[in-house]
This record gives C-alpha cells, sequence and structure tokens, in this order.
C-alpha cells in the first residue's frame, strides 16, 4: 500500500491541546451517515437483483417469485416464520459486510477538502 505524503509547503494547522473541533465531528457523523445510508441501500439494491435473477431476470419472473415467496410465508407458523426472519437477517449481515469491505477506502473522511474532492 503507497504512502501518501504532504507536500512541504502545505500549512499545518496547530489547534490547543484540549480543543475538539465540533465543525469537522459533524462533519465526520454526516459522512459516517451517508456511508450506511449508501450501504443499506446498496444491500437492499443486491436483494432486487437476487430476485431479478432467480425470476429469469424479468419483471414478471420476480413478481412471481416474490409473490411465491408472500403466499408462503402468509401459510407458515410461527417456529417457520421466526427461521426465515433469522436467515433474513443474517444474509442482510453478511451482505453489508461485503459491502463495508469493499467501500472501506470511503469510510473516513479528509481532513484535506481538495483530496476529498479529487478521491470522490
Amino acid at each position: 500500500m503507497a504512502t501518501i505524503l504532504a507536500p512541504a509547503d502545505a500549512a499545518v494547522v496547530k489547534r490547543p491541546k484540549g480543543k475538539l473541533d465540533v465543525g469537522f465531528l459533524l462533519y465526520f457523523y454526516l459522512h459516517m451517515a451517508g456511508f450506511l445510508a449508501t450501504t443499506l441501500l446498496i444491500t437492499w439494491g443486491l436483494f432486487v437483483l437476487f430476485f431479478l435473477a432467480i425470476g429469469g431476470l424479468s419483471v414478471d419472473g420476480m413478481m412471481h417469485q416474490l409473490n411465491n415467496m408472500a403466499s408462503r410465508y402468509v401459510a407458515a407458523d410461527a417456529a417457520r416464520i421466526a427461521s426465515f426472519k433469522h436467515i433474513l437477517i443474517v444474509a442482510h449481515l453478511a451482505l453489508s459486510a461485503a459491502v463495508i469491505f469493499f467501500r472501506r477506502h470511503s469510510i473516513l473522511p479528509s481532513r484535506d477538502p481538495k483530496r476529498s474532492k479529487a478521491n470522490g
């Protein structure tokens, strides 16, 4: 992994030791909320892509598969519904972990706005 060094003429801002940078903290929380929201939407999109794939990559096939799953869900007993919910939660967590792994470069925001815009 390459190390990026700051240029020699870069201005270094020194703050007093006990001072909290509230602006950057709010920026970090907004960035993290955006990261988590995007990860959630990507994960839901992967579920839709899965149902499209098992439906033969057509909307009609996907709706047929969803109707089949919904009818079986309604007819199931409580233990089977609980098992389905556990499978769904585990699948969502696994997909979220995979998405976060592949998007790990964008978890932490950059303090330098020029580098932040260049990296996307």
